[in-house]
């Protein structure tokens, strides 16, 4: 079975199922915080690439690469959907991934175009997120699919993603580092403001102290959880009991966990593991 665009087919046996979500990093906990907020009786299994993060400078065919490798790993166990919780991956994989999954694929991009189109007032939105999403113009296409006369300011801030990795988000220098990054949008005409990366609502306070109050932030969480719960719910595929959710890492899972134990307000536990190598990748998903 495949999925092309909204005509997804499911078997409902796999209501128990879990809840796959990867990123490149501890960023996609920001979309499985929100999804356990609203789907509290869900399993996630959750899996960053922390050891090869960020993908923003990397190439696009080494982010598709990471991220069916990721898949691959994923596909041992029972999954009934599938969260694309990086907004690089999003941008250069998900059409590709959706064709070749039999379960519904969900990306971060469309969500928060969504969101900020219904938050916006002026139709003036900025868009910040790796250099990988901004080249890609992944989000300005999607705003003005839905919105053409919407007027969109773009920027890329490499610097934000290894502040949240290594753990300095609440470090003296993080305000610094945020409004420098930030500085190219202060004279900048908008009034929402997109987190293109996923990474970025851990830094939500800092960011909002330098944009000023009149500038409404947006994070694709809340929107993405919702596409999702009602994918399960029309599909008949809503969990009737929780299980244990699980939480891989590429790198130092020690350091995984204190970051999501922070992020999600619960004692987290992360096992390293090591990715399949590229050449069972091709042999997957390019065979002939």
């Amino acid at each position: 079975m495949m999925q092309n665009g909204d005509d997804i087919v499911v078997d409902p046996s796999l209501n128990n199922s879990v809840i796959g979500i990867i990123d490149s990093g501890v960023g996609g906990l920001t979309v499985a915080k929100e999804v356990m907020r609203q789907l509290p009786r869900e399993t996630i299994y959750y899996f960053g690439d922390t050891l090869r993060c960020p993908y923003g400078p990397r190439s696009p065919e080494e982010v598709r690469q990471y991220t069916f490798e990721m898949i691959h790993f994923l596909e041992q166990f029972p999954l009934k959907a599938l969260l694309i919780a990086c907004n690089t991956a999003t941008a250069v994989a998900l059409e590709q991934v959706q064709s070749v999954l039999s379960i519904p694929v969900l990306g971060v991009i469309k969500p928060g175009a969504r969101a900020a189109i219904k938050a916006t007032r002026e139709g003036k939105i900025g868009v910040i997120g790796t250099q990988g999403t901004i080249r890609s113009q992944a989000y300005k296409i999607a705003l003005e699919e839905l919105h053409p006369s919407i007027s969109v300011h773009s920027l890329a801030c490499p610097t934000l993603v290894p502040l949240v990795e290594n753990g300095n988000r609440s470090s003296p220098e993080a305000y610094r580092v945020v409004a420098e990054a930030l500085r190219p949008f202060q004279n900048k005409q908008m009034d929402t403001l997109i987190l293109g990366c996923t990474h970025y609502p851990l830094l939500a306070d800092l960011i909002h102290q330098v944009m000023g109050a009149h500038v409404r932030i947006i994070s694709s969480a809340e929107e993405t959880a919702s596409e999702l719960s009602t994918i399960l719910h029309h599909s008949g595929l809503l969990a009737q009991k929780k299980k244990f959710h699980r939480f891989f890492a590429t790198g130092s899972a020690e350091l995984f966990a204190k970051i999501a134990s922070d992020w999600l307000g619960q004692k987290i536990y992360a096992e390293k593991v090591e990715l399949s190598s590229y050449t069972l990748y091709r042999k997957k998903f390019f065979a002939g």
